[in-house]
């Protein structure tokens, strides 16, 4: 099986000694091709310090972690760099627009990182804004949009470089519930699962469990399966 996200035995400890905390706690976690996993929990339970490792951006102090079948472990700055941005896509709650930028060009950019320029990254721009239902929205900066209409073009940016998996850290937490609702309908059904794209959320919002695969739980570090109700949730 190849799998797009394998976390082994992953471990991250914040400080030393008697002051030591362990945010995540020999974790093991693998995700497929086109698989929706939704990762739930209490606040404070760790889950942005796991995404964070999931997503290249913090190094785990133990375990190992691959993406589209490479090992990090030992990868330069440079080389982890690269390969968060031709293998990734993040989707934040707050967005993490660049409010000087219109809608098109906040998904250019990423694609300019990728070495993807003028024409191709302008019409690949405009296509996914489109396909989110942003095509008369192209030229608008982000303080003229909606949250609903911020998210999407954030998730836009997210597809800019066609990456096989997408993280997506509480997408929902700044929209109202039919507007989340059809967001992450869009992201998880029409442009995730039936293009093959892997997807990984974690959040509080348990109306996102109806469109996942796979339901994990984290609580103290540790991830499980299965999805407990609580009002940690709430």
């Amino acid at each position: 099986m190849n799998y797009i996200l394998e976390l082994t035995t992953v471990s991250k400890v914040y400080g030393m000694g008697r002051t030591a905390v362990k945010a995540v706690d020999q974790v093991g976690l693998q995700v497929k091709p086109g698989e929706i996993v939704l990762i739930m929990g209490p606040s404070g339970s760790g889950k942005t310090t796991l995404l964070s490792i999931a997503g290249l951006l913090l190094k785990p102090t133990r375990g190992e972690v691959r993406v589209s079948g490479r090992k990090i472990n030992g990868m330069s700055p440079r080389q982890l760099s690269e390969l968060r941005l031709r293998s990734l896509g993040f989707v934040f709650q707050a967005y993490n627009l660049l409010g000087a930028l219109t809608a098109s060009e906040n998904v250019e950019v990423v694609m300019n990182m990728a070495g993807k320029r003028g024409k191709v990254a302008r019409q690949r721009a405009e296509r996914l804004l489109t396909m989110l239902g942003l095509g008369g929205r192209l030229n608008h900066l982000p303080a003229d949009l909606s949250g609903g209409e911020k998210q999407r073009v954030a998730i836009a940016r997210a597809l800019a470089n066609d990456p096989p998996l997408i993280l997506a850290d509480e997408p929902t937490g700044n929209l109202d519930s039919k507007t989340g609702q059809e967001v992450m309908e869009l992201l998880c059904c029409g442009l995730g699962r039936d293009q093959g794209r892997a997807i990984v959320i974690v959040t509080h919002d348990h109306r996102l469990r109806q469109i996942a695969d796979r339901v994990m739980w984290l609580e103290d570090g540790r991830l499980t399966s299965g999805d407990r109700q609580s009002s940690a949730l709430n």
